[in-house]
């Protein structure tokens, strides 16, 4: 009896303990995020109004400045995250030792590993809600703010050039030119390149407005058409004509325009691995995109390595007012792993690393250095 009223007791003691440091937890992490935010929407909204003064002759107003700004919101959250995770939790550990409550929970039973499985098991509610954030609201409300901000100051483009995508199909491919993106979704300056097997230029279409169906048919309007001869027949001319509206049978879907016009970093992971495919299946180099994708698998994970190297502040012993010190050095960490992560992948991008080791190589550093605080600062002392 007895000693099934100590287990009980410990069990209750322990998730005690557990809901302590999740509420704390939690609360910083929710501060430190929302003062954050705070600073991107000024600056954004700053940068915006200039917009404002721009495009005031066709529309664009401040209230439509502040949804824009505010649609931009998810994806700074998603970016914050890790940082934001780690400060949190980097403040929660040090003012527990500075307190020494810290000293009182590991009397009551909560010892490094209890401490390391509690942090985590945070850190992979964390995971989950960064991996949302980013692969469901993040490019939802990206898309949304384009496109709004489109219907004001003009389409979205990319460059002088437009973006270029491919379409192999059997015994002909196509090369397509989309040089503007309305608000509506629909596409402007449309051309298309049909080829045969031989590289020989078949037809060629050009269409000032066109709308991708739900089957990804396009259709074209008011279309000019030219079809060329082929190489063995000289006895055929050169045939042009206009159709008022002509359909396109392809396999490139609104999200694959979108992909080439808007920033791959703001697509979710499954547009982001059927756009890598497309671009696979008709050999173009998708270096760029499979970054982005492993990226994001792997980012929502450094959650985990920030709760991890957040622990062993917990272990050191502060005075009055060096606290402060050691959530700046979190501050820095934070910014240091956001520069790395960016700067790998470019670096990845020119030097034709592998995708998957490029995006994984600034948490694999971060992993170790966590890991290593751990041992020493909580393990050997």
């Amino acid at each position: 009896m007895e000693l099934e009223l100590a287990s009980i007791d410990e069990s209750v003691i322990l998730k005690t303990l557990r809901h302590l440091i999740y509420g704390e937890v939690i609360n910083a992490v929710a501060f430190v995020t929302l003062g954050f935010l705070s600073l991107f929407f000024f600056f954004d909204f700053v940068e915006e109004v200039q917009s404002v003064g721009r495009h005031a002759a066709t529309g664009y107003q401040t209230v439509h400045a502040l949804t824009y700004v505010a649609l931009m919101i998810p994806s700074h959250l998603y970016e914050l995250m890790p940082i934001a995770v780690l400060i949190g939790t980097i403040f929660v550990m040090a003012r527990l030792a500075q307190s020494s409550e810290y000293t009182i929970l590991r009397t009551s039973g909560l010892d490094p590993w209890r401490a390391l499985k509690t942090l985590l098991t945070l850190g992979f509610g964390f995971f989950l809600l960064t991996f949302a954030i980013g692969d469901y609201l993040s490019p939802m409300a990206d898309r949304s703010a384009q496109l709004l901000k489109a219907r004001y100051t003009g389409f979205i483009t990319l460059g002088q050039t437009g973006a270029w995508l491919k379409e192999k199909q059997p015994e002909r491919q196509f090369a397509v030119n989309v040089g503007e993106l309305a608000h509506d979704g629909s596409l402007r300056n449309v051309r298309i390149f049909e080829f045969d097997n031989q590289g020989l230029l078949k037809s060629m279409s050009h269409a000032e407005f066109a709308t991708i169906q739900e089957d990804n048919t396009w259709l074209l309007t008011s279309a000019n058409h030219t079809e060329f001869p082929s190489r063995d027949d000289t006895s055929l001319k050169i045939q042009r004509g206009v159709e008022a509206t002509m359909r396109w049978a392809n396999q490139i879907s609104a999200e694959m325009v979108s992909a080439a016009l808007l920033k791959p970093e703001r697509m979710s992971t499954v547009d982001l691995f059927q756009y890598i495919r497309h671009l696979q299946d008709n050999a173009q180099s998708a270096q760029r995109y499979e970054i982005e994708f492993w990226k994001k698998v792997f980012y929502p994970l450094s959650c985990l390595v920030m709760v991890v190297l957040a622990l062993p502040f917990a272990h050191f012993h502060f005075r009055s007012g060096s606290i402060a010190t050691y959530v700046f050095g979190g501050v820095m960490a934070g910014i240091s792993f956001f520069l790395l992560n960016n700067v790998f992948g470019y670096i990845g991008n020119l030097q034709n690393w592998q995708p998957w080791l490029t995006a994984a190589l600034p948490g694999l550093i971060y992993s170790v250095l966590s890991l290593t605080a751990f041992a020493w600062l909580v393990l050997r002392r």
